[in-house]
């Protein structure tokens, strides 16, 4: 993978607004129901990026809506649905730990699907960010917690949730090849919001929504626009570039991302062995991001 001030700006970029997203839910899901706020995150990304393809008249890839509605069934529904259900089920550490790590395996095993080789450079880097990510997250835990069936549950829908990220990606890498990553973006979280919708509903239907707290909003906001709508299109810009394999590792990058806007926003202070498991994470996605020699 190049290395230009570009691409480095993009995953920059990248590690920041999906790290965030975690940061900004936490502060908004304390006081509205968590479906309900991840339907308006997609509402309000869907309102921006349809002004983004308005402003620069790209148009939506309107022909290809079955592809299109497969990736937002897994990248917008799935995902959402499984991630926040598992939420309510098994602690947020476990779900910190599957989501970054499952990502960028199981959507290197739906590249190969789409003829993306799966070398042995790219698996060992996967192996040693994945032990980074896991003590970057094993390194904040002070106590341990027993494992019930409801926690055991909570995990596989984790699981679920980043392979139904994983495809999107692959479906994503194979609509690109012919489509705009704007037009593209726009009208999965288009066809993805109007799937969210009947879910947001199920709690307060949306009554509660003009009452919301300013710091709500700016959870959401924040969500939308750029955990939403910024993340989306760099995100499947590296997928263009890039391929669906490579451009998933972003994904070991966000535990790193999230100590730092903790310790910023919420005053959160990194212990030495997530440092440690920072320090791995960027080691192994290095090593199979290069190129072989």
């Amino acid at each position: 993978m190049e290395r230009s001030p570009l691409v480095i700006a993009v995953y920059a970029t990248l590690a920041l607004t999906l790290g965030g997203q975690w940061i900004a839910a936490k502060l908004g899901v304390t006081t509205v129901p968590p479906l309900e706020l991840s339907t308006m995150r997609f509402a309000i990304a869907a309102a921006v990026l349809l002004a983004a393809c308005a402003i620069t008249r790209t148009p939506l890839p309107l022909r290809r809506w079955p592809a299109v509605t497969a990736a937002a069934a897994g990248g917008v529904l799935g995902f959402n649905t499984f991630a926040f259900v598992g939420l309510a089920l098994t602690p947020a550490s476990d779900s910190a730990l599957i989501i970054p790590t499952t990502i960028p395996l199981a959507t290197a095993l739906f590249a190969t699907l789409i003829h993306e080789r799966l070398t042995s450079r790219k698996l060992i880097g996967f192996a040693i960010a994945t032990a980074g990510a896991a003590l970057v997250i094993v390194g904040g835990q002070q106590t341990g917690t027993d494992v019930s069936g409801l926690r055991l549950r909570g995990d596989l829908l984790e699981i679920g949730a980043a392979t139904a990220w994983a495809a999107s990606l692959t479906i994503g890498a194979v609509v690109l090849r012919t489509e705009s990553v704007l037009g593209y973006v726009t009208l999965m979280v288009v066809i993805g919001t109007a799937m969210l919708l009947p879910l947001g509903a199920l709690q307060q239907a949306y009554r509660d929504v003009p009452a919301w707290s300013g710091e709500t909003w700016v959870a959401a906001g924040f969500l939308g626009v750029f955990s939403t709508a910024v993340a989306y299109v760099l995100f499947l810009w590296a997928v263009k570039r890039f391929g669906a394999s490579l451009a998933a590792m972003v994904t070991y990058l966000t535990p790193i991302a999230t100590l730092l806007l903790a310790f910023i926003i919420l005053g959160e202070r990194p212990l030495l062995l997530q440092l440690v498991g920072g320090a791995v994470i960027v080691v192994g996605v290095r090593l199979a991001a290069r190129r072989a020699s």
